[in-house]
């Protein structure tokens, strides 16, 4: 058998949705139910930021996450298929009408993509202070906490409905599914087939 983490919410369905069409069953998570088990498969009901985490420890044999999760992570995984499902960038937020100034001293940067921020800000080599934010972001520049914001822009709308433009893309993402190193080559026939029949319906 093997476990598969999936993230809480739309890609979860989404996911479920390939596996409905690769394999001819109904895959649901009923009511309130974390485990569902079917066809040979344990899929496992978790948060987004928490799957990597679960594929990397060996509680679940693969997953399916963002790419910009897996960045952030920076864990020791196994990506084997853009499902191109959750289409997003990791973009700079800027107050409206400004543009970010890469000749300044030191940028300050409200995010909590701290590793993509800092990654991006080292290879222009350049100083950066990061504040770690977990919610409503978009405040930061507008009340001076800092001077722009790193996140995650699916349609651009909740930035623009806060005085903010979407500034410079850092990096695009979309959902990936990622294997344990252990598991992929202890099951690897199994998670080689699968990978295929997912293929044939992307």
């Amino acid at each position: 058998m093997l476990t598969i983490a999936l993230p809480k919410g739309r890609i979860a369905e989404e996911t479920l949705d390939k596996f409905e069409k690769a394999f001819g069953e109904k895959f649901i998570f009923e009511d309130r139910k974390l485990i569902l088990e079917k066809a040979g498969f344990r899929f496992l009901n978790v948060r987004n930021q928490d799957v990597p985490t679960y594929v990397m420890h060996g509680a679940a044999d693969l997953g399916v996450v963002g790419l910009d999760v897996l960045e952030e992570k920076e864990y020791d995984l196994i990506k084997l298929l853009d499902l191109q499902l959750g289409k997003c960038k990791v973009a700079f937020g800027l107050r409206k009408g400004e543009k970010l100034n890469f000749n300044k001293s030191k940028i300050t940067i409200a995010t909590k993509h701290e590793v993509i921020a800092k990654k991006f800000f080292e290879q222009k080599a350049m100083a950066v202070e990061i504040i770690k934010l977990y919610g409503s972001i978009e405040l930061a520049p507008l009340v001076g906490l800092c001077d722009c914001i790193v996140d995650i822009v699916e349609t651009g709308e909740t930035m623009k409905q806060n005085g903010l433009e979407i500034g410079p893309t850092i990096m695009e993402s979309s959902a990936h599914l990622i294997a344990n190193k252990n598991s992929f080559y202890a099951k690897k026939d199994l998670i080689l087939k699968l990978k295929e029949k997912i293929e044939v319906t992307l």
